[in-house]
């Protein structure tokens, strides 16, 4: 039976459509004790998603099964305290390393792949395969056997010096973001042409949020797949390439018509 003297929240319909924490409510001159448990909750997946280890096994099996070539490396950062602490670590090869990566067979692709934990591993754990399977058959032949890179302790401009060292013509970052306290898996894509040490954030495209509840694995693929096209034939990222992945959807994904410099 309802108290008639209770008054509904006004805000009961858009908290239903959002993860977004608005409207918690007051308990006197505080929150109301399931607010602040949903908070502790949130706060400690954002916590665990950054700390954790990649595991890096069961993500090789699983591309391994979807017919890829896996190969790894770690940046200068030793551990995840030093990871934090020193982002800048994060963003080159540890040396040792450079010597195997220039040991991996090249390969005839234009396209080089890295996966790295960044700031949530559960992001990759969940979401990296998936989106990999959806995004193969787009670009078949654009990647061809290109191996996909495995890096720990890494940060978004670690991809520049692999895909460098692998001669590749453009770099495709997977990488986990930094979590948020209703987000804490979210998987991002940074997409660069002509990468190399040093390059600015300015030269890349970025695709955010992807997961069940953000960016779906199909539409994120698609996205990726046009970004990549795109940049291979007028032979630049970031600034300079307008996303209009959405229109090339909607017009059955003919092209054509937007290559060439933008204006």
């Amino acid at each position: 039976m309802t108290d008639k003297n209770v008054t509904e929240s006004p805000w009961a319909e858009w908290r239903s459509v959002t993860p977004a924490r608005l409207a918690l409510g007051r308990a006197g001159a505080g929150m109301p004790t399931d607010e602040v448990l949903r908070f502790g909750w949130a706060h400690a997946m954002a916590r665990d998603a950054i700390h954790a280890a990649l595991d890096v096994p069961k993500l090789e099996a699983a591309l391994h099964d979807q017919g890829w070539t896996v190969a790894h490396t770690h940046s200068r950062a030793p551990d995840r305290t030093t990871y934090l602490r020193r982002p800048d670590l994060g963003r080159v090869i540890d040396p040792d390393e450079i010597a195997k990566l220039r040991t991996v067979p090249l390969v005839r692709s234009d396209v080089c792949i890295v996966i790295g934990d960044g700031l949530s591993s559960l992001a990759i754990d969940r979401h990296a395969a998936p989106l990999l399977a959806a995004l193969k058959p787009l670009l078949a032949n654009e990647l061809k056997q290109a191996p996909v890179i495995i890096a720990t302790q890494a940060r978004v401009a670690l991809a520049d010096e692999i895909a460098e060292l692998l001669q590749a013509k453009l770099s495709i970052m997977l990488i986990g973001e930094r979590p948020g306290l209703s987000s804490p898996d979210s998987l991002g894509i940074y997409i660069t042409h002509a990468p190399f040490r040093g390059r600015n954030d300015a030269g890349r495209n970025c695709i955010s949020n992807v997961r069940p509840e953000g960016m779906s694995y199909a539409a994120a693929a698609f996205k990726l797949a046009w970004l990549v096209r795109e940049a291979l034939n007028r032979g630049l990222t970031g600034v300079d390439l307008k996303d209009e992945s959405d229109l090339a959807q909607v017009t059955g994904g003919n092209t054509a018509r937007l290559t060439g410099p933008i204006a």
